[in-house]
């Protein structure tokens, strides 16, 4: 059984990001000047050593590499830009892919959302800043030659001997099916045994009806918030634009709910985990809070989670996330804990036999 961490790549400067929100605009901008939103908030989130990385840098990805496998973590999903053509936040994946430092097993979630101002909590914004055409055979064969390269390469992570690639809002996606068994033939046409596609089930579930899916990926919390009996806050924050106070949920609340859950028992369903949940940094008052998160109480959550994998024989557990700094889910050293998640992880590998001691 494997873990596997989300990575977000927004940690260096595009054109794109310096139009939309100011020049000089990375990942980090809203994380340093977050502020609590009410007494006792875990608010800005500081990283160890104030380790602002540029991942420009290669050296960086080659730190948090060593540092993800010392400590327990099998591989990283990167989060993947694609639209019709244009890509956003490459860089970093495609510099791992060129310069042959990655030391870590990877994947690619192509996050298949138009971006729009809706993300820095302006809720009601309609205004798109770049979105989403799926186009036909001839997108999708340019696509699907872009992530040929990765497919191919050594370290990328398989199912069943095919690449894994997961797609985020399946259900959006114009000619699914046809998409993807054309992508089948190409993969095999270029010397692979196929393509293993994982759909992810987020706040706005899953594509049921979809065939040709090797698995489901638990997107956690927003996977069991959307079920859950105190999703109340959410669809307040959400739906009803409250602005009176940040939604707040207890992580203990959501985590019961979350080991429990037997309403998708599915064989390819893959369980998730995550660290903890603020994106105050994003959307100040207008934000969700999970709260009274702690590295012991993840561990002990986490674990749960392992046994249940290797029980079901489950081949993957995925995290939420490595670097999500602005969502206040990441595995990452901070200022508070330092490396007590990491730490966390590294204890429940042992005990469970998933990596040495």
């Amino acid at each position: 059984m494997k873990m596997i961490a989300f990575y977000l790549p927004q940690f260096h400067r595009i054109p794109e990001n310096d139009e939309w929100w100011g020049e000089g605009f990375t990942e980090w901008t809203n994380v340093k000047k977050s502020k609590p939103v009410f007494r006792g908030h875990y608010q800005p989130r500081i990283p160890l050593h104030q380790n602002y990385y540029n991942l420009s840098d290669p050296d960086v990805m080659v730190w948090q590499m060593d540092l993800a496998k010392k400590y327990g973590i099998y591989g990283f999903c990167f989060y993947h830009y694609w639209f019709a053509g244009k890509k956003l936040l490459e860089k970093p994946v495609e510099d791992m892919l060129k310069n042959g430092r990655a030391n870590l097993p990877f994947c690619l979630s192509w996050a298949n959302e138009p971006w729009t101002r809706t993300w820095d909590g302006k809720i009601g914004s309609r205004e798109v800043l770049i979105g989403q055409d799926y186009g036909g055979k001839a997108d999708w064969k340019e696509h699907f030659e872009y992530l040929l390269q990765f497919f191919k390469s050594p370290n990328y992570i398989k199912y069943h001997e095919k690449p894994v690639f997961l797609i985020y809002r399946a259900q959006n996606v114009e000619g699914l099916e046809e998409m993807m068994d054309y992508w089948q033939k190409l993969a095999k046409k270029s010397g692979l045994q196929g393509i293993a596609f994982f759909q992810m089930n987020t706040i706005y579930g899953y594509k049921k009806s979809a065939r040709g899916f090797d698995g489901i990926v638990d997107f956690e919390p927003v996977r069991t918030l959307a079920l859950s009996k105190s999703f109340w806050a959410l669809k307040c924050r959400f739906f009803l634009s409250c602005d009176f106070l940040p939604a707040k949920v207890k992580y203990s609340d959501i985590l019961n709910e979350m080991v429990k859950d037997e309403r998708l028992l599915d064989s390819k369903r893959f369980y998730g985990m995550f660290t903890g949940f603020d994106n105050a940094a994003r959307k100040g008052i207008k934000g969700l809070l999970i709260y009274k998160n702690s590295p012991e109480s993840f561990g002990h959550f986490l674990d749960i989670q392992v046994k249940r994998s290797i029980a079901e024989g489950k081949e993957f557990l995925f995290i939420n996330a490595w670097n999500e700094w602005a969502e206040g889910a990441y595995l990452e050293p901070d200022e508070r804990y330092g490396y007590g998640y990491l730490e966390a992880v590294k204890r429940v590998s042992v005990e469970n036999n998933l990596t040495d001691k």
